[in-house]
């Protein structure tokens, strides 16, 4: 009942949510108007914010301005023990700093070192916390690019990265981020500066015990969907994630924008209708994994090891669901823990693509993406050229398609099939078996899909799986950006084609099913051998 009525409470304030903050933020991006201090950024950066750009220019700032976190992020790491609130931690080892610097830029968030015994505070505010806010900023903005595709008409143009970028920071990121660490501060969770304190444990030892600006990082970590954490233990911690209302607020601030931001596609294509059919999408496969995830955990005698008392099975099984299906990474309960089927339930939330709702701009131009492919075998089927929100799907369309939906499957399968095929890779492994095999399966698709979730029970911190996850991370990030550009561009030139009798309505429960299947068939064509040597071998034995 405790469960059932915390996934209530959830749909009641995401469905307010869904609304004002919907809408809310298509008036931002829709907005002709410049604050003065976003004027003084752009001159800082020396754009023109009035300046539509073409694809490949909005392009190129996206990877510029990722390329420069990127770096800044790295070398920040590797001056730390120079830096003031260091700690006493020196610089960080050249190959986890790239990994944590792609992972932090990419919106991954993937941890391979204890956050207490490896980062100082400054590095975890300017470093860490700041890349939180920027690199949710630029999937939002890239989210925004791919709807006025859809949108525009006749030209190329895409709007201006930087000042999606800004408004997606300092609208709407940082207000209720600041919100938010009231709330979490008040709840319980630790917001200061000071060194670690050294206490007496129960059983007569002494234990450092550090504090530090915890809260803060807290909110934008979920708000941004993003999932580092402060501490080792992630959001099981205490000082993270004090109890259940924190719990519960930090799953409503995971799902939020990603809930809200189908309004918000479906107020700018001038069609509510559309926003609610990806939602109810969106919804049904949530569903589908939440009620898996549970009834699993809830099955299965001892399934309290690795969960918190204080969150009990629904409290793990809704956060683990909710944290796969977004971007997210944060965790609450240790998924190695999990059933063989439950945790195969959360792996295959990330192999979708964690479109369900996925993270913040990702998780909507992911989905975007399978609904033209929907409406591309739709029409096949029918010997009709397709259409989407008033545009043609061609070859072009569907070629830029197609490579979105390969390129996350190249960086998780090329990535778990070397990690397998040495035996000094092999060497990391904890476990053997299936279990092994699906905790390797699971690092690689959670640096592949951006999420940053770890199932453990694997020594990642080694030259290998920091390179080789690092790289995952990139690839699995810009790729598919790249792609998406270049699809909106693409849809921009187009004229819009009248809607006529023939025309697929894709506001209806028919087109709902549809793209669910789509979803569902396409992910288990590219991942059911995978799975099938993973989870599913493990839980059938």
């Amino acid at each position: 009942m405790a469960g059932a009525l915390q996934v209530l409470a959830l749909v009641v304030a995401l469905g307010f949510a869904w609304k004002f903050l919907g809408d809310y933020m298509a008036r931002v991006y829709a907005s002709d108007r410049h604050f003065a201090v976003e004027r003084l950024l752009y001159r800082a950066v020396g754009v023109d914010p009035d300046a539509d750009q073409r694809w490949p220019v909005y392009l190129r700032s996206v990877l510029a301005f990722s390329a420069v976190g990127v770096l800044a992020l790295y070398l920040l790491q590797r001056v730390q023990g120079s830096l003031p609130l260091a700690l006493g931690f020196p610089g960080v080892d050249p190959a986890l700093a790239f990994n944590t610097a792609a992972s932090f830029v990419s919106n991954t968030n993937w941890q391979a070192y204890s956050g207490e015994a490896t980062m100082g505070h400054l590095v975890q505010m300017a470093g860490l916390a700041v890349q939180n806010f920027a690199s949710a900023a630029v999937g939002m903005a890239v989210a925004v690019a791919l709807i006025r595709g859809f949108t525009r008409k006749g030209t190329d143009r895409l709007g201006n990265f930087w000042v999606d970028l800004f408004r997606s920071s300092f609208r709407i990121l940082l207000p209720i981020a600041v919100v938010s660490t009231l709330v979490l501060v008040a709840a319980g969770a630790v917001q200061s500066l000071a060194s670690p304190h050294d206490v007496t444990t129960l059983a007569g030892g002494t234990q450092a015990v550090p504090g530090g600006p915890i809260a803060s990082q807290e909110a934008i970590k979920e708000l941004g969907t993003n999932g580092g954490g402060f501490f080792n233990a992630n959001s099981a911690h205490p000082f993270e994630n004090p109890n259940a209302f924190t719990n519960w607020f930090e799953i409503f601030l995971l799902l939020l924008i990603p809930v809200a931001i189908t309004r918000t596609f479906g107020r700018l294509v001038g069609d509510r209708r559309q926003g609610l059919a990806i939602l109810g999408v969106m919804t049904t496969i949530f569903t589908l994994a939440l009620a898996g995830v549970w009834a699993l955990e809830a099955h299965f005698p001892g399934a309290m090891e690795g969960k918190e008392v204080r969150f009990g099975i629904p409290g793990s099984a809704l956060f683990a669901t909710a944290t796969t299906g977004t971007s997210t990474g944060a965790v609450n309960s240790f998924h190695d823990s999990f059933s063989a089927l439950g945790g195969g339930i959360v792996l295959l939330n990330m192999l979708l693509g964690e479109i369900a709702p996925g993270g913040v701009g990702s998780g909507l131009y992911g989905i975007l993406i399978m609904a033209i492919l929907a409406v591309f075998i739709a029409g096949l089927m029918v010997g009709r050229t397709p259409e989407y929100l008033g545009k043609k799907i061609q070859s072009r369309e569907i070629k830029l398609v197609s490579l979105y939906i390969l390129a996350t499957p190249m960086a998780v399968l090329v990535g778990t099939g070397l990690a397998m095929a040495f035996a000094s890779t092999r060497g990391s492994m904890l476990n053997d078996g299936p279990h092994g095999f699906s905790e390797v399966l699971y690092a690689f698709a959670s640096g592949g899909n951006n999420n940053g979730s770890a199932f453990a029970g694997l020594s990642v911190n080694t030259p290998f799986y920091n390179t080789a996850i690092g790289l995952a991370m990139l690839v699995g990030r810009f790729l598919p950006i790249i792609f998406v550009l270049a699809l909106a561009g693409s849809l921009a030139r187009q004229q819009p084609v009248p809607v006529t009798a023939g025309t697929l309505p894709t506001h209806r429960t028919l087109f709902v099913g549809l793209l669910v299947g789509v979803i569902l068939i396409v992910t288990g064509l590219t991942y059911f051998p995978a799975l099938s040597l993973g989870p599913l071998a493990e839980g059938l034995s």
